[in-house]
């Protein structure tokens, strides 16, 4: 009887373990341990010291407003452009903006604050961007003139951007990764519907947009939780292009919930929950906030794969209020509210899947599934991607209900055949380099 006992034992800690393995690229790993409580809380310090960061302040003055905001910015990513062998460069790109009606009653400087960080492979024309949003607001968007601290919406973003050029800029990557402080987003997203229309127009290849807003408050008013093991990743279930032929085989498919922002947010929740630990990564299948809309939105209109990352409860005493004392509350969007072990968390997620994708090979090409016949397997295959080093595949699979992928499968084939119905499970597939790195999980298409 005990060494049935002790058999059963043994079996239920093999099988209750076995799943725990996590394996991680010690760069990337060293990468997140090297993300600063410290440095992110400078940088707010730093970017409520301006005093207002509004859209329609000041360009001109050297102390206050978003002018003398996107030049500290500048300086810093100048700063670690020291250390990066000339790789990293930056600049404002500016554009004069008219009068618009509706939350921009004067012609504006507008500009965001840009550095790259150019990929080693010349053939690699991948492009992966992170963003936050440098302006803020008070009570009043149109305000320009009182002081609007803007520590968590968006300094947590902006100094998640900082920190991980920082640290990034001290490392290679065969992709190239655009770090951004954009302007205009409290005005309508301005700032990046012009960088998105400009990535468009000149082709770029962008194959991922991180966007972190209102990142580093751990506490909701009303409601009153306290949660800092989770954060929120917004995704759209498929692009407004997605239409004609490409909204009918999405149809035909039930590919509904595997778009280009969908993939990434799974991908997101998979890499950052394998680099940072105690926190999950909640999945929310909407492109933003109800009735609410960020800057990763101009990106899937034109067609990118982009998400949002954004605190778990936001607290609505401290985001878009005038700074002020009202009935024992107090209202504003000050450091003091700020988490920032939270706000560590949330950067290393994007660190660590900036870094995990700019070091994978690109996607897999032309990955098909065989429907010439019934059958209750499922036959994929597809080709090498035109550049990197690949060591293999992974196949990819999960029920129709599932959120998540559920298996991966390794193969250093460029075909599989699985004892699987495709009419019960979907499947995608990703290169996968030999430190572990995989490119985004391709679905396939149909082979006739």
């Amino acid at each position: 009887m005990r060494k049935l006992m002790l058999l059963l034992f043994l079996l239920v800690f093999s099988n209750g373990f076995s799943q725990t393995l996590i394996q991680r690229d010690p760069e990337i790993a060293q990468m997140v341990k090297e993300i600063s409580t410290d440095s992110l809380q400078s940088y707010i310090n730093k970017l409520v010291s301006f005093g207002t960061r509004n859209t329609l302040s000041s360009t001109s003055d050297k102390n206050r407003g978003i002018g003398a905001a996107r030049n500290w910015v500048l300086t810093k990513f100048n700063e670690f452009s020291r250390q990066s062998k000339g790789r990293l460069t930056a600049f404002i790109d500016t554009i004069t903006y008219q009068p618009d009606g509706r939350r921009v009653d004067r012609a504006i400087n507008l500009g965001n604050v840009v550095a790259t960080l150019k990929g080693t492979d010349q053939k690699d024309d991948r492009i992966f961007i992170i963003s936050g949003h440098l302006d803020n607001m008070r009570t009043n968007v149109m305000d320009s003139i009182g002081d609007a601290p803007g520590a968590n919406d968006d300094g947590s973003g902006c100094a998640a951007v900082l920190e991980c050029a920082r640290i990034m800029s001290k490392h290679s990557f065969p992709a190239t990764i655009i770090f951004v402080t954009v302007s205009g987003e409290e005005q309508g997203l301005l700032g990046a519907t012009y960088m998105a229309n400009k990535a468009k127009k000149e082709h770029w290849n962008i194959e991922a947009v991180l966007n972190n807003d209102i990142m580093g408050s751990n506490h909701s008013n009303e409601t009153n939780i306290i949660e800092n093991t989770k954060v929120r990743v917004f995704s759209e279930a498929f692009s407004i292009q997605d239409t004609g032929r490409r909204a009918l085989t999405i149809r035909q498919l039930g590919l509904e919930n595997d778009g280009k922002a969908r993939q990434l947010a799974r991908y997101v929740k998979e890499i950052g929950e394998r680099y940072v630990d105690n926190l999950e990564v909640v999945m929310i299948y909407r492109n933003d906030r109800f009735l609410r809309g960020g800057d990763h939105t101009p990106y899937v209109e034109n067609g990118y794969a982009a998400v949002r990352i954004t605190e778990m409860n936001e607290n609505y005493t401290h985001q878009h209020q005038n700074v002020r004392l009202e009935n024992g509350i107090q209202y504003g969007d000050l450091p003091q509210f700020m988490d920032f072990e939270y706000l560590r968390k949330n950067t290393a997620i994007n660190l660590s899947n900036l870094a995990n994708l700019s070091k994978a090979p690109p996607m897999p090409d032309s990955v098909k599934i065989e429907t010439r016949r019934l059958t209750n397997t499922s036959s994929l295959s597809w080709q090498a991607p035109k550049t990197g080093k690949v060591k293999g595949y992974y196949v990819l699979m999960r029920e129709t209900t599932s959120s998540v992928w559920q298996k991966k499968i390794f193969t250093d084939e460029t075909s599989i055949t699985l004892p699987y119905s495709k009419d019960n499970y979907f499947f995608a597939v990703q290169a996968v380099n030999e430190t572990g790195n995989e490119s985004l999980p391709v679905v396939p298409g149909v082979a006739r």
